[in-house]
């Protein structure tokens, strides 16, 4: 498969080396981050509210110390939809005062 040379191209491209299916439903995460509880609960609300309404999960981050809501939908992992998505997020997360913090896959088949 081939990704386009971005980070999320990159991230991808590092998935299906893995042997991660990309070809099947997943459940991605999106982190956003806010610096007060108020903006968070209030995009988490905002979310809610919308057409595409992932599950939301509120904690403290723990690379920056700061609110992080956890946004996850069931999605294949396609380079353009993640993007679409991310963008879609992160503009949301803008008007709450937050800002995106990446997304990821969490491999449900990974050993502990």
């Amino acid at each position: 498969m081939q990704f386009p040379d971005d980070e999320t191209g990159q991230i991808l491209q590092e998935m299906h080396a893995q042997g991660v299916d990309l070809t099947v439903i997943h459940t991605v995460d999106f982190f956003l981050l806010f610096e007060q509880e108020a903006h968070a609960q209030s995009y988490i609300k905002a979310l809610d509210g919308a057409e595409v309404s992932p599950q939301t999960e509120l904690n403290v981050c723990p690379d920056t110390g700061v609110l992080e809501v956890k946004a996850s939908l069931s999605m294949v992992p396609e380079y353009e939809l993640i993007g679409n998505m991310e963008a879609y997020l992160e503009s949301l997360a803008d008007k709450h005062n937050g800002y995106g913090d990446g997304w990821g896959i969490l491999d449900d088949n990974a050993q502990d």
